[in-house]
């Protein structure tokens, strides 16, 4: 065999393998030949481990089930290769269903775990497991997929199907399920509905499938809420529920147990938490770093360790490189399982297009997305040791085999594919194999392009397969970049410990309407940079009529500001309708409660006054330390003025000013303050500072030197606002 096929290209026999559409290149016996080697591969012994999350982990395992065609088509993928296959799963998503279990339950992100667990199912396994027919497991593989991918609407309170889930499934479906399993749903939904022994969740807005695996894991857990279930109890309620829709027990890992959260540094240097803000806020700038903040130290299981460390196939699933891979790899255990493996064929899965909010901005130029070295980058940068240990190989689509035409359309609905710089991921020391991932039959269809779960499968058997039989290249290790300079890893605490803390901070605060409450809930869950005690320097929050409005324009058209006076954060009726406005008003206003009192008078002096004709002086005098009522301490207040562009007087240092030009614009402190607040958080809750934040795109060799001290100046106040303001960690400090 490695006689026939020494020197061909591993790419042109994974074509073959897959398609045929190589066998022109090769003879005709050896393309026979290494088609039946590669489809005769027996995978039954292979060890496997997968990880990543999302939709591109479940749907290379075994299909999209998302798609309501899935149950059709389900014996696909990754599951159907690999018998013992173990799959680890990023846990820190905060959206959606998620997200709303993640404010009332100390848990971790369940979300893709149950996108997973019905890609997992086997139509094999619910015969063995219910001794079906075969088309009666076809049936009842409709059935669980109803029931796991059912959306409630988010306006639907009534528990009724929770008491029994099979209600949301057709009624020609619901007589094939058995009993026992009919038994087991009915149990989780009670678990969760008014009337059971768990906490009540509403299923509005809810998947079902979220509902009924975080039943599995409290009741697993002993009904206890004021804690994390541990990495045990999460195990026995998943496999518990596995077992019941025909998955293999032990197949379903979350990579760590701790509830946590993802923290996103960009280019600018703005730090915000969250990873459904990640896609949400387009920052304009490429992401920089991310860390893993996590209630407690991480646990990871000891089982998963084991087989990652024995593992003959590790896949890096394609998907979210910065919030579905890269967390997964900053646990350190599970880090140092893979590195001391080094016998496994290790395969990174890269994406085919470029995912807003992630890798729609190269680090290298913000014209373009990412390429795939820069998917091999933001492991190097982000992980412990670089990239040292983690691949041998990148898969790639090649773009060649899509018309031009089809990438033209994607191109107008703003979807870019990540093309493969081939010799910049070799001096990465990853080998790249560009192939046709995708199905053919789907590129003239209006459905998105992804991963087609049968060819990914297929070539990852013949890289196998080619692995054994044909003469191995040594592996070079990449030397140079040890990884980031700062931890990976910080401690939180659980989001519904946050919020129920948001809570307690609002429940004193007068808001009329009461809906204003609820809103300011709802922005600092958005946006969890906003620390509970933010929260305390304003009284209540209230909508003022547009006739009683009263605020000049003088200075900007903001409809939402801290009035000093009565201590109210007060937005204008006519934004309140607009939830963008509505939105940045409250945010500006609360940015500007944190410097609260802090001026005791305010003037304009006149020329004659500063001895400079056709010029403007402003001066604000602050209040005494003890009378101010602000979340800054002094020497944090006068360093915010100084970078407000004021100037502290020599003999009095309460006193400061700034000096305008007679046609110069203007933002006073606390309105730039509450401004840059807004902004730091969402960028897309304050345009106008959008705009003046935008000299940090230029590069400083195209600025002149003033240009230049304003860049500095404006990168400090974003420094300010992340450590002083939002108390993000310094450059590689430790919490």
């Amino acid at each position: 065999m490695s006689g026939t096929y020494g020197k061909l290209d591993v790419e042109l026999l994974i074509e073959a393998a897959l398609s045929g559409d190589a066998a022109g290149h090769l003879a005709v016996a050896a393309f026979e030949e290494w088609t039946a080697r590669v489809r005769s591969f027996d995978c039954a012994d292979v060890r496997a481990v997968i990880f990543g999350g999302g939709t591109g982990l479940s749907t290379v395992l075994g299909g999209n089930a998302q798609q309501p065609a899935w149950p059709s088509e389900h014996a696909v993928g990754l599951k159907e290769l690999f018998p013992r296959l173990h799959v680890v799963v990023c846990t820190t998503d905060d959206g959606r269903s998620t997200g709303r279990l993640l404010r009332q339950l100390p848990m971790i992100g369940i979300g893709d775990i149950r996108k997973c667990c019905v890609s997992l199912i086997r139509a094999q396994a619910l015969q063995r497991t219910y001794g079906l027919s075969p088309g009666e497991a076809a049936d009842l593989v409709r059935l669980i997929h109803c029931v796991f991918t059912h959306r409630f609407p988010g306006d639907a309170h009534d528990a009724r199907c929770l008491a029994d889930p099979l209600r949301v499934a057709p009624r020609g479906l619901r007589h094939v399920c058995p009993d026992s399993l009919r038994g087991l749903l009915c149990r989780l939904g009670v678990y969760l509905a008014p009337q059971g022994d768990g906490p009540t969740v509403s299923p509005a807005g809810h998947s079902l499938g979220n509902l009924l695996l975080s039943a599995s894991v409290f009741m697993a857990a002993g009904g206890r809420t004021d804690r994390a279930p541990s990495l045990q109890a999460i195990g026995r309620g998943l496999d518990r529920v596995a077992r019941a829709v025909g998955v293999r027990p032990g197949t379903l890992h979350p990579a760590m147990s701790n509830p946590g959260q993802l923290v996103l540094r960009y280019g600018n240097g703005v730090e915000v938490r969250g990873q459904t803000k990640s896609a949400s806020a387009q920052r304009g700038f490429a992401v920089d770093r991310v860390v893993l903040e996590t209630a407690g130290r991480p646990r990871v299981g000891r089982s998963i360790c084991r087989a990652v460390r024995e593992a003959d196939l590790l896949i890096y699933a394609p998907g979210s490189v910065y919030t579905s891979i890269l967390p997964v790899l900053q646990l350190q255990p599970l880090l140092d399982a893979v590195r001391a493996n080094g016998k496994a064929l290790k395969i990174l899965g890269a994406n085919f297009w470029v995912q807003e909010g992630e890798t729609d901005i190269s680090r290298r130029s913000a014209k373009r997305g990412f390429r795939v070295s820069e998917l091999i980058e933001a492991y190097d940068q982000n992980i412990p040791g670089g990239v040292a240990g983690l691949f041998d190989v990148v898969l790639s689509a090649n773009l060649q085999q899509m018309p031009g035409s089809t990438l033209r359309n994607y191109a107008l609905e703003g979807k870019r594919p990540i093309f493969l710089d081939r010799t910049a991921v070799e001096q990465a020391g990853v080998r790249p194999i560009e192939v046709t991932l995708f199905s053919p039959e789907r590129r003239t269809l209006p459905t998105p392009i992804h991963h087609d779960p049968q060819r990914f499968a297929l070539a990852v058997r013949t890289l196998l397969c080619a692995r054994r039989f044909l003469p191995r290249a040594r592996r070079r290790v990449r030397a140079g970049r040890q990884g980031p300079a700062w931890p990976v890893v910080r401690r939180g605490g659980a989001l519904c410990g946050y919020l129920a803390d948001v809570d307690a901070a609002l429940a004193p605060k007068r808001c009329r309407p009461a809906s204003l409450r609820a809103a300011l809930r709802e922005l600092a869950w958005e946006n969890r940079d906003i620390r509970p005690d933010h929260l305390r320097y304003f009284r209540g929050a209230r909508v003022v009529r547009a006739a009683r409005w009263g605020r000049s324009t003088e200075w900007d058209n903001i409809l939402g500001y801290y009035d000093p006076d009565d201590g109210y954060l007060k937005i204008h009726e006519d934004v309140v309708r607009d939830p963008i406005k509505s939105r940045e008003s409250l945010l500006v206003a609360l940015g500007e409660s944190l410097l609260g009192r802090y001026i005791e008078t305010r003037r304009w002096l006149a020329p004659e006054t500063i001895g400079l004709y056709g010029a403007r002086c402003y001066e604000i005098r602050l209040r005494a330390a003890a009378k101010r009522e602000c979340a800054l301490r002094t020497d944090q207040l006068c360093e915010y003025l100084r970078l407000a562009r004021m100037v502290q007087d020599a003999s009095n240092p309460r006193v400061f000013r700034i000096t305008l030009n007679s046609d110069e614009g203007f933002l006073p402190s606390g309105l730039l303050f509450g401004l840059l607040y807004a902004w730091y958080l969402d960028n897309r809750y304050a345009v106008l500072m959008e705009h003046e934040m935008s000299l940090l795109r230029r590069a400083p060799d195209t600025l002149v030197p003033h240009q230049l001290e304003e860049r500095t100046r404006k990168h400090r106040l974003i420094s300010f606002f992340r450590e002083i303001v939002f108390r993000h960690p310094a450059r590689g400090a430790v919490r």
